[in-house]
């Protein structure tokens, strides 16, 4: 009787082991929604259960003495405070589990920081109406956002000023994620400095729109070499393959849901910092299902 039980118990303990195993392996699927009023609503966003975190884009105007604004294309209208609404939407899903983050900047001009002084500035902004500060003129009405993405491609160097001021208005209170979605290039132009201050939590890099690090069946090496640097030099906690949802949603750097699953998933999954997938963008991944592809396997 002993003897039985004890291997049944050993046998037991070590599926449990596996089974822990397999769960810290898991990674979880981005979205960025917000550019297209054909994706639905944000809260139908989160219902699928598809994805870990939702990144609204865009509060694309900041800086160079401009009052920020968010533009959520034909969702709401921000001006005649339209988008207050989507505060019972990202309350939804963080009631799912699901992390709603604000995104800033994008691939517009419209932004830039002239100094480190006006960063600061923007991040008191970001704190007071979109995260656990007070104001009067919440775009977002009143839910509290996870955190902000720092998807910056242009303006001036004062990023760390921002990071880090968001940090500090963060401590004590509840978490609040700072992530980035840098280009797939290292260093990044424009986030380098920002990245190495080990501040950011996940990092969705970009491995579309930049062919000399994108992944391809030809040569598979200069994106596992891209890879690699970044996991092994930038001090964040996660990093995620950022792709493009469908073979419209980017100039390039498309991956195929079968590839993704055979050869890419199987390698970047070696890393300890590996942290899921991010794709661009909502609209895209529900014309394509590419989510509901690989979400078993990420």
């Amino acid at each position: 009787m002993g003897t039985k039980f004890s291997t049944k118990s050993a046998f037991l303990f070590l599926g449990i082991l596996l089974n822990l195993a397999f769960k810290t392996k898991a990674g979880s699927i981005v979205i960025y929604w917000g550019q297209d009023g054909r994706e639905g609503t944000l809260t139908s966003t989160c219902a699928s259960r598809k994805y870990g975190v939702v990144n609204i884009a865009f509060l694309s105007i900041f800086g160079n003495g401009r009052k920020p604004q968010i533009n959520l294309a034909g969702h709401c209208d921000p001006a005649s405070n339209g988008c207050q609404k989507v505060s019972n939407d990202i309350r939804n899903c963080q009631n799912l589990g699901v992390k709603v983050m604000l995104s800033i900047g994008g691939g517009t001009s419209g932004y830039t920081l002239t100094s480190d002084a006006e960063a600061r500035g923007v991040a008191e902004y970001l704190w007071n109406n979109f995260l656990g500060g007070r104001s009067n003129s919440r775009p977002l009405g009143d839910a509290v956002l996870d955190g902000i993405d720092f998807d910056i491609e242009g303006g001036q160097l004062h990023y760390v000023a921002l990071a880090t001021r968001l940090s500090e208005l963060s401590r004590g209170g509840r978490k609040v994620y700072l992530t980035a979605a840098p280009q797939c290039p290292f260093p990044d132009e424009w986030l380098d400095d920002a990245l190495q201050t080990g501040l950011f939590d996940y990092v969705y890099i970009q491995f579309y729109n930049n062919r000399p690090c994108e992944y391809s069946t030809i040569n598979p090496k200069k994106f596992k070499d891209s890879w690699n640097r970044w996991t092994s030099s930038v001090p964040a906690q996660k990093f995620f393959v950022g792709l493009p949802a469908s073979q419209q949603a980017a100039g390039s750097g498309y991956v195929g849901t079968n590839i993704l699953k055979s050869q890419v998933l199987p390698f970047v999954k070696g890393s300890s910092k590996y942290g899921g997938v991010m794709l661009w963008n909502k609209y895209h991944d529900d014309r394509n299902g590419y989510s509901s592809q690989i979400r078993d396997s990420v």
